[in-house]
């Protein structure tokens, strides 16, 4: 049992993780970022599409479409992330009601795409595309250790993949000078600016960053869920990775730690429903689960986080 928690919570947790980290790169940089839901979304219909079209039309077997789907998804995620790019940094809109409107017009848009392309080009009336079942990897030797042997047991490839994208990001946002330049500008853009760096393009990668990282994890979840693209398959996931990213104080490795009890909260859960025997109608409640958490360890420790100093704040160079 407490193998299969761990197996089932780290297909969950790493993609909420992955994208705390898009949205830690877009906060700290001083983009407030609840677009993250919508990110993931369109993501994971860029990449699932190109799935479908590649297996139908151009033949590709299934492992090799996998690994193109998930760069097809990151640049479908950045791609849409450019919009709200623009809106905030180019146009100076309200960064929160950008976010809220970016996640409506992804649901509605994925939604209506899917059903005109699966009725058009596929015919058939159906409002998702359905997806190989992905490959796992089990280590020997390692997986056999008791209690963490879960850790190295049916691993989705996508875990890996996300394991070193997030080791590179903790290296690019506190080792380089870019990742320096990016926490200036969410701290204080005025001396930023004044120290010759382009806050607006500093913020403006960012915001690509976060998205491309929302793409990756949409995908990871439709892939390891359900095998399939829904636009209703992610409703949630968004809220629950920026919480995480607050709770772990705008820092990559606390965020992890939130994730990860997120994911083995939601695992404990629909294991718990199949040793009582529970009805299936029992597992939608399971998905409260993490967000029960999220609001306790909100009110318990949300007074000693500290956002960045100039999130949310429109900076305008004239006015300096």
């Amino acid at each position: 049992m407490l193998k299969t928690i761990i197996i089932d919570g780290m297909s969950f947790a790493l993609p909420l993780f992955i994208m705390a980290i898009g949205g830690i790169y877009s906060e700290k940089s001083g983009i407030i970022n609840l677009a993250l839901e919508g990110l993931q979304g369109f993501g994971a219909f860029g990449g699932a599409l190109f799935a479908v079209l590649a297996i139908q039309f151009l033949g590709l077997d299934g492992r090799t479409t996998y690994y193109l789907a998930l760069v097809v998804a990151m640049l479908s995620g950045m791609l849409y992330s450019m919009l709200h790019g623009l809106l905030c940094i180019k146009f100076k809109a309200d960064q929160v009601i950008s976010g809220v409107v970016i996640n409506i017009l992804a649901l509605a848009l994925t939604t209506f795409l899917t059903k005109q392309i699966n009725k058009g080009v596929f015919n058939n009336p159906s409002d998702k595309f359905v997806l190989d079942v992905s490959d796992r990897i089990t280590i020997p030797f390692l997986s056999q250790i008791p209690i963490i042997g879960g850790f190295f047991s049916k691993i989705y490839p996508f875990e890996i993949i996300i394991v070193v994208i997030s080791i590179i990001a903790w290296y690019i946002l506190y080792r380089t000078r870019y990742g320096l330049h990016l926490r200036a500008c969410g701290e204080n853009p005025n001396s930023a600016d004044a120290a010759g760096i382009d806050v607006a393009k500093t913020r403006f990668i960012a915001v690509l960053f976060s998205g491309a990282l929302s793409g990756l994890a949409g995908i990871s979840f439709a892939y390891s869920i359900s095998t399939n693209f829904s636009a209703g398959l992610f409703v949630g996931y968004g809220y629950l990775s920026i919480a995480a990213l607050i709770f772990g104080n705008w820092t990559i490795i606390p965020t992890l730690g939130a994730c990860l009890l997120f994911g083995f909260a939601k695992s404990t859960g629909f294991q718990v429903i199949q040793i009582l025997k529970l009805p299936s109608s029992y597992s939608n409640l399971i998905m409260v689960l993490p967000y029960l958490l999220t609001l306790l360890l909100l009110v318990f420790f949300s007074k000693s986080n500290r956002a960045p100093k100039a999130l949310g704040e429109i900076y305008d160079k004239g006015k300096r």
